[in-house]
């Protein structure tokens, strides 16, 4: 890859602390919609819920209603920790014969399955998996939630009234998916102006909004409702007919049918303290291989990783990778990686911590950018390509079947250290999740970082096989150490691609929070209750 950027250039973005709750997120406008519910006495659990809908709104291109996702929960009152699972699942109705292979090779230079005649396993509605994320909202609420489901959505129903602002990355994110966003009358109506990407105006006092008058409409429906109407209620219907008429076979039966599940998370122990993750169909199970291998064979001394730490990094998340690419797939028991370890994709995480020290570890996705690119016409919503996690070749672990459940690569956990600390922490960025994860993880349980020391520190990479990628800002021995152990490249924490991932987190000690985002993230921060 060439490299034609500044070699002197600085990138530093502090943490926040505060006696009272932070939410941290990729957006700071649905940061601080959640911290405004934590000031209002909402539970961690409200903040989640307002947050969740906040950023379907402000960055449709990477959650939303059309998406799914899972979150893990610490409960201060009883101590305890659990998991709400609301990934997606193909619809009961899907056809196999629907997606003959080409025989032309694989879909691309970074997705590994046959491709599909039409590519209509990853884009448009046929590549639709049934959503998620209003179910896993829904079971979060009846729960745990103080604050009304109304008073909780009605945030992002004026921030859908506002339209969609446009600045410079605005712009990068549409224009990454221009080409296909173009195919669907709907989303290029939303999205683009005279087929192109939106521009930022140049001037100081200029603004360009994109309306977005019917998911408003939708928002200010799914408020007043609540929750099952977007499964069982007029909004499915609604979404079920414009994907019937476009061709795809999710059905008002698949969405009536959809529930979140509470489940228990992987406890995994790690340096006297426990690792709490997702598991089954996530890199929950992973990271578990992942931090059994860094238990066995890293030594921390204190200070900051060496590079014999930043090998043992490598040699942990290759072992793991290697393990769940040998055996991915949900058939016989087996639960693993899917399509998205070559895939490029685009998710959203925040991390949540009330003044009563109650957490909480968010991720959802639309899969890749804008999910299907399809827009539902009458909606307004953006709807996931849940489909291109399965194999379209049959007879494997992971073929796509009717009603299978979508696997996935998200890694949100929650983990308390050995001195007390508890953080809950995750990441956008597809299979750069995990090792950003387990690093960061590393950070703060072997080496003590607090979360600014923690979300500076450079990381490695080693989701592309046999390729170790290093920041460039490791120390000059460290690196060339890596180059003579692993095939070794370079990258630079930069906004655009994300080479290292882009965590979101939050650590309380004793009675006092802090939370902290990826530092190249030009929207994300935490936000702390006023």
């Amino acid at each position: 890859m060439v490299d034609q950027f500044s070699n002197l250039q600085q990138i530093r973005k502090p943490a926040v602390a505060s006696k009272g709750g932070i939410v941290a997120a990729q957006s700071r406008r649905a940061a601080e919609v959640g911290a405004q519910v934590l000031a209002a006495g909402g539970d961690c659990i409200d903040a989640v819920i307002a947050t969740t809908f906040a950023l379907g709104v402000l960055e449709p291109w990477m959650s939303g209603l059309g998406g799914g996702g899972a979150m893990v929960l610490y409960r201060a009152a009883e101590n305890t920790y659990q998991v709400i699972d609301y990934g997606m699942r193909a619809p009961g109705s899907l056809r196999t014969s629907d997606y003959p292979l080409t025989g032309a090779g694989a879909a691309s230079d970074l997705f590994p399955w046959p491709r599909v005649k039409d590519d209509r396993n990853l884009h448009g509605p046929g590549s639709v998996a049934v959503p998620g994320v209003v179910a896993g909202m829904e079971e979060a609420h009846r729960r745990y939630a103080r604050m009304p489901w109304q008073e909780l959505v009605s945030p992002s129903v004026a921030l859908a009234g506002e339209g969609l602002a446009v600045d410079w990355w605005t712009t990068l994110m549409i224009g990454s998916a221009a080409a296909d966003l173009r195919r669907y009358e709907a989303s290029a109506a939303s999205y683009l102006i005279d087929g192109l990407p939106p521009q930022s105006p140049w001037g100081i006092r200029a603004e360009t909004r994109l309306p977005q008058t019917r998911l408003r409409a939708t928002m200010a429906q799914l408020a007043a409702q609540g929750p099952r109407d977007f499964y069982a209620g007029d909004l499915a219907r609604s979404i079920a007919a414009d994907i019937s008429a476009a061709g795809g076979s999710l059905t008002v039966e698949d969405l009536a049918s959809f529930r979140a599940h509470l489940r228990e998370p992987l406890a995994i122990p790690y340096r006297g303290g426990t690792v709490y993750a997702t598991p089954e169909l996530t890199a929950g199970p992973t990271l578990a291989h992942t931090l059994r291998v860094l238990a066995q064979q890293l030594q921390a001394q204190g200070g900051e990783p060496d590079l014999e730490a930043y090998a043992a990094y490598a040699r942990a998340l290759q072992s793991a990778y290697a393990e769940r690419l040998a055996d991915m797939g949900d058939a016989d028991g087996r639960r693993a990686l899917g399509a998205e370890h070559l895939a490029p994709a685009c998710t959203t995480h925040f991390s949540v911590v009330d003044r009563d020290g109650n957490m909480a570890a968010v991720t959802q996705t639309l899969l890749s950018t804008f999910g299907s690119k399809f827009e539902t016409p009458r909606s307004g919503i953006m709807l996931n390509n849940g489909i291109m996690w399965f194999d379209p070749e049959p007879g494997r672990p992971n073929s796509l079947a009717p009603g299978k459940r979508c696997l996935t690569n998200y890694t949100p956990v929650l983990a308390q250290a050995a001195d007390g600390r508890r953080l809950a922490l995750g990441a956008s960025g597809g299979r750069r999740i995990l090792p950003a994860v387990a690093q960061i993880l590393s950070f703060v349980m072997d080496y003590g970082m607090d979360l600014e020391a923690a979300l500076h520190q450079p990381r490695i990479d080693a989701s592309e096989g046999a390729i170790v990628i290093g920041d460039v800002r490791l120390p000059y021995a460290t690196r060339t150490a890596l180059a003579r152990r692993f095939s070794y490249e370079e990258a630079r924490v930069q906004t655009f691609p994300m080479k290292f991932a882009c965590p979101s987190v939050v650590l309380r000690e004793r009675d006092t929070n802090s939370g902290a985002t990826e530092i190249a993230q030009p929207w994300g921060d935490a936000v702390a209750e006023s």
